[in-house]
Parts: structure tokens; sequence; C-alpha cells
């Protein structure tokens, strides 16, 4: 193969079609025709006498060769993308990007507001838009649909870049007319009735049956450890749907604190510290590494860092 005949244009397809593994979802990506796309393919099988996708009954399967390439020609596009970038390609005080931003409530609720209030006073024109985690998947990442992705995750695809924006511990809040506040301990706690509010990782949630502690989350599994369970009265995935719950002088929201932060100096509510220990949970930000070297993307990241060094 010379390969001075090659082209560039070529790798492109090939990077796009393998993570497609459609002609006409890659004909979009690419946004140009499906018989371009297909063109495109034919060019590809003759250049590496291969196939390339073979049609099976689980759809078009990258055959042996094309999987072994693939890798390969992603990381020459990579490094030739990052080459041909200027470092001055992104001007932020007159962008009109839209960064599209997968951020779980918990996230929403703490970071999106330092970070937008940030953004608005250098970049005027430029807008978020925020998904839910039942909004996107990983592929959806992985592909760049999403800028990136911000959550506390189990467990992440290896190709993923990711970054730690904090570590938060827990506080209890409830309604300063909750008789467990005069005199709180592990018995008060125990013997109120509790929301439980979480949501993590992606995909449409399932209901949670109370019984099932592992799938309960970090508040649960650490009462476990101690012999306990908590009597949860209201389950949901929106902590200002918990926030607002907690206004009843019969339940207790044991939240992030800084969730809770906001309500610390709040007549209404009381904010204290579990009466058990909660081991301290980590949030993320993860990106695609087709986004890696992009001009505005290293922006959008740095503010995210910064945004989050002040909450």
């Amino acid at each position: 193969m010379n390969i001075n005949k090659i082209d560039l244009n070529l790798l492109v397809y090939f990077d796009v079609l393998l993570r497609e593994k459609n002609v006409t979802r890659a004909a979009i990506q690419l946004n140009i025709t499906q018989p371009a796309m297909s063109n495109g393919l034919k060019r590809l099988r003759n250049l590496f006498n291969d196939p390339i996708l073979v049609r099976t009954s689980d759809g078009m399967t990258p055959t042996e060769r094309a999987q072994g390439l693939a890798p390969v020609i992603r990381k020459i596009l990579l490094e030739l993308e990052e080459a041909l970038q200027s470092e001055d390609s992104f001007n932020a005080t007159t962008s009109e990007r839209v960064f599209r931003i997968m951020a779980s409530d918990y996230a929403s609720s703490t970071l999106i507001p330092r970070l937008l209030s940030n953004i608005s006073k250098m970049a005027p024109n430029i807008s978020l838009d925020i998904m839910t985690p039942s909004d996107i998947n990983f592929h959806d990442v992985e592909e760049g649909k999403v800028d990136m992705a911000i959550n506390r995750f189990e467990e992440l695809p290896q190709s993923f870049h990711q970054k730690t924006l904090w570590w938060d511990t827990f506080t209890c809040l409830l309604s300063a007319d909750n008789p467990s506040a005069k005199r709180f301990s592990l018995q008060s706690y125990l013997r109120a009735k509790h929301i439980w509010v979480s949501k993590t990782g992606f995909g449409v949630g399932v209901g949670m049956d109370p019984k099932d502690v592992q799938k309960l989350g970090w508040v649960d599994e650490a009462l476990a450890k101690i012999g306990e369970q908590r009597s949860i009265k209201v389950f949901t995935r929106n902590y200002n749907v918990a926030i607002q719950l907690a206004q009843q002088d019969q339940l207790i929201a044991t939240l992030p604190s800084k969730a809770a932060a906001r309500f610390e100096h709040d007549s209404l509510y009381s904010c204290l510290p579990p009466p058990f220990d909660i081991p301290p949970i980590e949030l993320k930000m993860i990106w695609s590494p087709l986004l890696h070297h992009d001009a505005s993307h290293i922006w959008f990241r740095q503010q995210v860092l910064e945004a989050a060094q002040m909450c």
C-alpha cells in the first residue's frame, strides 16, 4: 500500500463507521449523503482489501482486521487534530457554542449555578444544554454527542477521560420543627421516617425495593454495616423534591453536604451531621477522547474545575 495515495477523509470515514456500525448514522455524523458514505466504505474495502463491516444477526459487525485498525486510526486522527488545533482558535467572548452536559440532579443543584454565573461574565453568548442521566448513555458520551457527563460513577469505560471535581460528606436536612432535631441521635434517626434520594449512572431508573440495601446506596449501606436499617417513606430522584419534603416535621433527608449547604441558615430547616459514619462520595466529570484536544472543550473543562473549587 502506497501511503501517498491514501485519502485522509477515508480514515475519518473509517473511524466514524467503526463507531456507528451503520452507514446511514455515519453519514449523518459526517453531514454527508448516504450514497457518499457507501462509496467511502467501498473505497475503504478496496484500500485495505477487507470487508471492514459485515452483516450479521447483530447488524453490521467489524471484521477482525477492522477491529485491529480502529485504535491505530483513532490515535492518528486525534494526534493530527491536536497538531492542527490553533491555540487561539477559540474565543470565549465571541463564541456562540452550546455545551451539552449530562448532570445528575445533585450536580445540577450545586455546581451548575456557579458554573453558569462564571461563564456568563466572560462568555455571554455561550449556552448550556443540561440533560439528565436518563437522557443519554455512555455511547453518546464516547461519540462526543455530549460534551461532558458530571455524576458519581461506580464504573467507567477505560477510553474516557475523567477528573474528580470534589469529595463530599453527608448532612441530615430536617424541619426545624421535627422532634428529632431537638435530641438528634442514632436512635431518633432510626425512629424517624426518611426520604431516599439518589440518581447515579445512566439510563432510565427502575422502582426501588426498601429491602434491597445494595441498590439503595451509600446511606443505607453505611447503616447496614452497623446492623441498622432506616424506614424510608418516600423515594425520589430529585434533590429539590427531597429538600421540599424535608419541611414536613416527620421526615429526614440525608443529602450530600453541598446540596444541603444552601439551607444552613434557613430558619425552616435544621442541618445536622449524621449520627453514624457515611463514607464520602466522589463527583467526577468525564468526556470523550474525541473532544480531549478541542480548544473550546479545554476552555470549558477549566471553567468547570474553577466553578467546582468555588462550591
